[in-house]
């Protein structure tokens, strides 16, 4: 999906490998990713099932054109404008354009306010922070008892969001434009959710709390969820363009990061000022040499390792400078079996990557150790 060929070797997540779960955008979000370097692994968590043909949606729409709702809550950009495309083709467009031009809308976010104006028609409020809990705030501080409000659901129900403006005194009308399904092909959320356990990448991304459920129950039918959980807590970063979408997630206690503007650019960069943040930075034999995901930067330039050089690598940076056993170095390596010239070969195979043979010393019946430079300490390079 992605040309590996285009991923520049000195942006800022150069060596870094980040999941994307996006059904939508995803394309736009991987090259977005690429071009700061980064390798990209994708697996849409969802699909979205257009409802133009639902029963459901047809008959949300013609209670609104007939019972006047006080307030209508448009969701989503895409769902909004499907909800149009749907009512103009059973010939019901202009009815409930001229009924929602004569109730108070509200648009949550720029994106939802864009697809109404589109159609013709002008919102009244719209928060600045895309935040349901706003919108809600907002009903609830101008009174809800008796009124009549019409929200169009955005792929799944929202909890929370709809009792409170029933325990309000509301009368809610959910307006289904759009579902959330499992993919088509499961295979590649499976790789992902692997690539996630085996720690093989560095960052997960979530662009909508539909994805984050769907992964998260993906994990669990599978008896993953404790793996994934684990890795989420501390070695993989999950990023996700907004609170809302990280809601699935912080349910689970996983900490999430997610960028000032909820929007895809501000996420990638996100994501360049963190990885970087994370990445281990030492003083060996005269180099300075930084540790990645996938790869290592000597002295600023990029020098991709093999997975197995990059776990004895890891594991001799616990500890700079001290020896560590062979035994210990090749507990490290996936799948090495008890021959220790597993090390031997792996070792070699990490010199040549590294291009600088004296970065790692070979202390003779111990085994290895990275050569720190004698004027540094760990304490001062360990949280670079």
């Amino acid at each position: 999906m992605y040309d590996e060929q285009q991923r520049p070797d000195n942006g800022p997540l150069a060596g870094f490998t980040v999941g994307v779960t996006a059904a939508r955008r995803a394309d736009e979000l991987g090259a977005l990713l690429q071009r700061r370097g980064a390798s990209v692994v994708h697996a849409p968590a969802l699909r979205i099932v257009q409802l133009a043909d639902d029963s459901e949606l047809l008959a949300a729409t013609k209670e609104v054109i007939d019972q006047a709702p006080d307030i209508v809550v448009a969701t989503t950009a895409i769902g909004f404008r499907g909800w149009v495309e749907a009512a103009d083709g059973w010939g019901l467009g202009e009815d409930l354009l001229a009924r929602l031009r004569g109730v108070e809308l509200l648009a949550r976010g720029p994106k939802v306010k864009g697809a109404v104006r589109a159609a013709g028609l002008t919102e009244e409020w719209s928060p600045s922070s895309e935040s349901m809990a706003e919108v809600l705030d907002r009903l609830l501080e101008e009174g809800v008892d008796g009124r009549r409000i019409a929200v169009q659901l955005h792929g799944e129900p929202l909890p929370g969001f709809v009792e409170s403006l029933r325990a309000g005194g509301a009368e809610v009308l959910g307006v289904p434009v759009y579902r959330w399904m499992p993919p088509e092909d499961i295979g590649p959320v499976d790789r992902l959710l692997d690539a996630t356990v085996s720690r093989g990448l560095d960052a997960l991304t979530f662009t909508s709390a539909p994805a984050a459920a769907s992964l998260l129950s993906r994990a669990e039918d599978r008896g993953l969820l404790p793996e994934l959980l684990a890795a989420l807590h501390h070695d993989v970063l999950p990023a996700c363009v907004g609170p809302v979408t990280a809601l699935p997630l912080q349910a689970r206690g996983v900490d999430t990061v997610s960028p000032e503007r909820f929007r895809l650019g501000p996420l990638v960069q996100l994501l360049c000022q963190e990885l970087p943040g994370r990445a281990r930075t030492l003083p060996i034999a005269g180099h300075r040499v930084e540790i990645r995901g996938h790869a290592v930067l000597v002295d600023g330039e990029l020098k991709p390792v093999p997975p197995a050089g990059m776990s004895l690598l890891r594991t001799l940076a616990r500890r700079p400078g001290w020896v560590v056993a062979r035994s210990d170095l090749l507990r490290a390596l996936p799948g090495a079996g008890r021959d220790e010239h597993a090390v031997e070969t792996a070792m070699a195979r990490l010199r040549t990557a590294l291009g600088a043979p004296k970065l790692i010393q070979t202390v003779v019946k111990r085994g290895y150790r990275l050569a720190l430079d004698p004027a540094a300490s760990d304490a001062k390079y360990s949280d670079e």
